[in-house]
């Protein structure tokens, strides 16, 4: 069953359109990789998904809800409830710890403090940033606090997680090591996944690789081996 659809996206952020009719559907539980250079458009393919970025032909359905149709506030409450982001700068609020950040939007949709807080806790921990649960962004190291910003993008159990290049800055072992536990989590929680990504061989980790090219997606074979 299809959780996420755009079809026939036309869209831009600056100028020409970065798509150009563009369609994709995921499933239910799927991860896929949207594979494409810098500025061929996957950014703003992720905006358009996520109802950041009105198309200006197109549309974008999630749960058979068309995203043009919500009110600000509408859009508003299922991004919060049906989405989750992760952006390559991790985007965690400084003033807060690692397990304040992840407990968030729990807490933003009315969960209890205290399940709230063990549930961020138990996240952390299969993310392998358990020890640094208590220490503010500035005092974690880079790879830490891109686990972390996976994990509050997972924590309320989303739909679909769109995350942007969130491997970007690591070496390749850490970028391997992170994409894998994005997979592989969200899998567990029953949650679609599109990553984009510059790497094709981070992308065979997905279930399925399309590339965005001269404005379109593409479908690509996804070879299972990884040569680094």
């Amino acid at each position: 069953m299809s959780v996420l659809s755009a079809c026939d996206l036309v869209a831009r952020t600056g100028s020409p359109a970065e798509l150009r009719g563009a369609h994709l559907e995921v499933h239910d539980g799927e991860a896929v990789a949207l594979l494409g250079p810098a500025r061929s458009g996957t950014t703003t393919m992720l905006q358009a998904l996520a109802g950041l970025v009105h198309p200006l032909r197109g549309r974008v359905r999630l749960d058979g809800r068309d995203l043009a149709t919500l009110r600000p506030h509408e859009l508003a409450a299922t991004r919060l409830s049906a989405l989750g982001l992760v952006f390559p700068d991790d985007d965690l609020l400084p003033e807060l710890t690692l397990v304040q950040n992840v407990e968030l939007p729990l807490l933003r949709m009315g969960v209890p403090g205290t399940e709230a807080r063990q549930r961020a806790a138990t996240l952390l921990g299969r993310l392998f940033v358990g020890a640094g649960a208590d220490h503010l962004p500035e005092a974690v190291s880079f790879g830490q606090r891109q686990r972390a910003a996976v994990a509050r993008a997972l924590v309320h159990r989303p739909r679909v997680v769109l995350a942007e290049d969130p491997t970007a800055g690591l070496d390749s072992w850490r970028a391997l090591a992170l994409f894998g536990l994005l997979v592989a989590v969200a899998r567990d929680c029953g949650t679609a996944v599109v990553v984009a990504t510059q790497d094709p061989e981070l992308a065979c980790l997905a279930d399925r690789v399309v590339e965005l090219r001269d404005g379109l997606l593409v479908e690509r074979p996804v070879a299972r081996t990884y040569t680094r």
